[in-house]
């Protein structure tokens, strides 16, 4: 079995790295950016082109409407049968993404409480009377590390997390899985870094080519597709910030100038989260990852 994951924060280089993995040893690839699940959020979330594919057959990309709000155990389900699939298969694997909750899910035995939705519309009421911000803060007195991993843009998980602490009487993060509780216990697992400063340059690229490549153009198509009608697609990083712009709230500039910001600070959040998994071997850009994927697999 050949099961191999590469993580870590946005613009480090995982989604190029996977396609290289996979020609080499013939795998396929398995989405974890939960973004990427949403068909036509192309430009924003940095989706790789048909063409950049090479080939190589993607799984979880482009399954759901805007309008859809995914959660972790939907895609979780779908995620492992797939993974399950290819591997009775003897077809290498390549799960490749920077939503760390995403990757958990798929390699560790999470247990989803039930919800309860009368705890839920109370609190979907409070988060329209006070806001996204004082839901975010209330998160982090409850649970720090939860808060930590979730953006306060993403008002559904921010509620969702303290619906779990609602219902069960302890943190959202009291619920995530040992390392020993795994389902793929041979899975080897990367995690890609990059000089912080150089990544910051990666990002103010990477946001002035989504504007130059037209991201408030498909934010419009979107919109007319039901971008607005959900919660999970329009907090998206560049999409949130297109819809207030379209609002009339803020300028061109302005959306630009808070996508890298918001950006950055999601990038915190990702290594925070990736640096708790112990079982991750860090590749720098300097050295030679694709090698260094190569030969685990190998000594495996």
């Amino acid at each position: 079995m050949t099961l191999v994951v590469i993580g870590g924060a946005t613009a480090t280089g995982k989604s190029d790295l996977a396609v290289e993995l996979a020609i080499r040893i013939g795998g396929q690839v398995v989405n974890a950016d939960s973004m990427q699940l949403y068909r036509g959020m192309d430009i924003g979330t940095a989706k790789l082109t048909l063409n950049e594919r090479a080939g190589i057959a993607h799984h979880m990309l482009d399954l759901v409407d805007v309008s859809v709000d995914v959660n972790v155990a939907w895609y979780q389900e779908r995620a492992r049968q797939i993974i399950d699939q290819l591997l009775a298969q003897t077809i290498p694997v390549i799960i490749v993404g920077g939503t760390g909750f995403y990757i958990k899910a798929i390699l560790d035995d999470l247990n989803f409480p039930d919800t309860n939705p009368a705890v839920r519309e109370t609190l979907t009421l409070l988060a329209e009377k006070i806001g996204n911000d004082a839901m975010h803060q209330r998160l982090g007195v409850l649970d720090p590390a939860a808060a930590a991993a979730i953006p306060k843009e993403n008002v559904r998980r921010v509620i969702r997390a303290l619906e779990v602490i609602e219902i069960t009487g302890k943190p959202f993060t009291a619920n995530l899985p040992r390392a020993d509780s795994t389902r793929y216990p041979d899975a080897l697992q990367f995690g890609l870094e990059v000089d912080r400063l150089k990544l910051d340059e990666r990002v103010d690229q990477r946001v002035d080519r989504m504007f130059d490549r037209g991201l408030i153009g498909e934010v419009d198509c979107l919109i007319e597709q039901g971008l607005l009608e959900g919660k999970t697609a329009r907090a998206a990083l560049g999409y949130a910030q297109v819809i207030s712009l379209k609002a009339g709230e803020i300028s061109e500039v302005e959306a630009i100038s808070q996508t890298k910001l918001a950006t950055r600070q999601y990038i915190r959040r990702q290594e925070t989260w990736f640096r708790r998994d112990q079982r991750i071997t860090w590749l720098d850009e300097n050295s030679d990852r694709l090698g260094a994927i190569e030969k685990a697999i190998l000594n495996a």
